[in-house]
C-alpha cells in the first residue's frame, strides 16, 4: 500500500526478458534505498514492484506479463524512462495522499497542459476501465502521484487536475507532452462501492429460465 506522495525520481532500464533495473536520483536515492530490503515493495510510476536485488543506487525487479499489458511499460516505445518512486506505507505513518494499491487500471493520455498563476492545469483522457470511477473532487493516481480530480466529463473519459509547482517540478509530469502515456489507478473506494451496489443485482431481462433457476416457477 502507498500514499501517492513521490519520494524520488529514477530512471528505468530493461534488462534481459522482463527484468528491469531502477536507478534513483543521486540527491534523493537514500529515501528509497536507505533501508530497502529484498522482498520490499516499491511503487515505480505507480506500479507495485517487488525488490529482487539491491544496487548501490537502486534495485532490480521483474515486471510480470500482466504488468506489461496494463501499464505504459509494456508499450512498444517507452517515451520517457524517468519514473516516480515511492516506498510502501508503514503502519503509523502519515497518510498525506490517499490509499494507493500500486495496481494499475489502465493507460491514459495527456491531452492539454497549461500553466496558471499558481498551478499547472493538466487534462487527460482515460480508458473505460478507469473512467467509470472518476468523479469531480475524487482521487486519482497518475504515474503514482496522488491527485484530486478538478473536473471531468460525465462518463469520466476526460478529466483535469491542478498540480502545484512543487509536484510538477519533482515528478516526471514535467516531461509529458500532448499524447504522452501515463499509468492510471482509480480510487479503490469507488471499486468497492461498485461491487457492493452490483452484488445480487438482477439481470436486465428476467427470463423463464432465470425464474426457474431461482425457484419462482
Amino acid at each position: 500500500m502507498f500514499t501517492g506522495l513521490i519520494q524520488s525520481l529514477g530512471t528505468i532500464q530493461f534488462q534481459s526478458g522482463d527484468r528491469i533495473s531502477i536507478t534513483c536520483d543521486q540527491h534523493t536515492a537514500n529515501l528509497i534505498v536507505g533501508d530497502l530490503a529484498i522482498g520490499d515493495s516499491v511503487a515505480v510510476d505507480g506500479i507495485c514492484l517487488t525488490v529482487e536485488e539491491i544496487l548501490p543506487q537502486g534495485f532490480l525487479a521483474t515486471a510480470s506479463p500482466e504488468t506489461l499489458s496494463r501499464t505504459r511499460l509494456g508499450k512498444e516505445n517507452l517515451e520517457y524512462n524517468n519514473v516516480n518512486l515511492e516506498t510502501s506505507l508503514r503502519v503509523g505513518s502519515k497518510l498525506g495522499g490517499h490509499f494507493v494499491t500500486g495496481h494499475i487500471d489502465g493507460v491514459g493520455h495527456l491531452q492539454t497542459i497549461e500553466q496558471t498563476a499558481n498551478s499547472w492545469e493538466i487534462s487527460f483522457t482515460a480508458p473505460e476501465t478507469v473512467a467509470r470511477y472518476i468523479v469531480p473532487k475524487g482521487s486519482i493516481t497518475i504515474n503514482g502521484i496522488s491527485l484530486t480530480v478538478a473536473e471531468s466529463n460525465t462518463d469520466g473519459t476526460w478529466f483535469k487536475v491542478a498540480v502545484i509547482p512543487h509536484t510538477y517540478a519533482h515528478t516526471n509530469l514535467y516531461l509529458l507532452k500532448n499524447g504522452s502515456q501515463v499509468n492510471l489507478e482509480a480510487d479503490i473506494l469507488g471499486k468497492y462501492v461498485e461491487k457492493l451496489l452490483n452484488f445480487g443485482k438482477l439481470p436486465q431481462s428476467i427470463t423463464p429460465e432465470f425464474l426457474i433457476e431461482n425457484g419462482y416457477i
